[in-house]
């Protein structure tokens, strides 16, 4: 890979992992219900999970999923509808911060599973690993769209649940919270049809 496809990774990264989507909004909103060490299995997962699954996708799936329309649609629509339930979930739970009860953090698995339903996810997948792993280089060139992907991945992951665990300090009532919860749900519906539509 040259110097200046690197950069472009790069840039493609950042642009990708720092904007706001549903992994970042479900990161914010746990570090707010269960502060950054509780959350730290949900924000591995988001950070290797999906690099995971694009150096699969890089490697094995690519042409698959660029080949069939249907599948690439009903993987699209399927993980829209997870993600309006996340929504849905999000923006009617408890209006206090870390309240006692049933609620737990993503696990690691579950968030390294989420990325494969996750509309961004592909999109994101499908879009790099079609740009940036070179036919003649594959394992190499996949290799090192996965490792700048984690890297920055767990840049990322960690300053959504550092915003989010810095928030609960402010979300000390229940309404505060109420509308924390709200927005984040807002955010991820925003973000799925926003998807949809491309």
């Amino acid at each position: 890979m040259s110097h200046q496809s690197f950069l472009a990774l790069f840039g493609l990264a950042i642009a990708t992992l720092f904007t706001p989507g549903p992994n970042n909004a479900m990161l914010a909103s746990s570090g707010v219900q269960f502060g950054f060490r509780r959350t730290l299995p949900h924000l591995l997962g988001v950070a290797t999970g999906f690099p995971m699954m694009m150096l699969a996708v890089g490697l094995v799936l690519g042409e698959l999923f660029q080949a069939s329309a249907l599948l690439r649609e009903g993987l699209r629509w399927v993980g829209a509808a997870i993600l309006l339930w996340i929504a849905w979930k999000i923006a009617f739970s408890a209006g206090s911060v870390r309240k006692a009860g049933d609620a737990r953090p993503m696990t690691y698995a579950a968030a390294a599973g989420f990325q494969w339903i996750n509309p961004k996810a592909w999109s994101i997948a499908i879009a790099a690993t079609s740009q940036f792993i070179l036919p003649e280089a594959p394992l190499r060139t996949a290799g090192t769209v996965a490792a700048t992907f984690v890297a920055l991945g767990l840049c990322s992951a960690s300053v959504w649940v550092v915003a989010g665990q810095a928030l609960s300090r402010w979300l000390t009532t229940p309404a505060r919270h109420r509308m924390f919860n709200l927005t984040m749900a807002a955010l991820i519906v925003w973000s799925t049809v926003a998807l949809l539509r491309h």
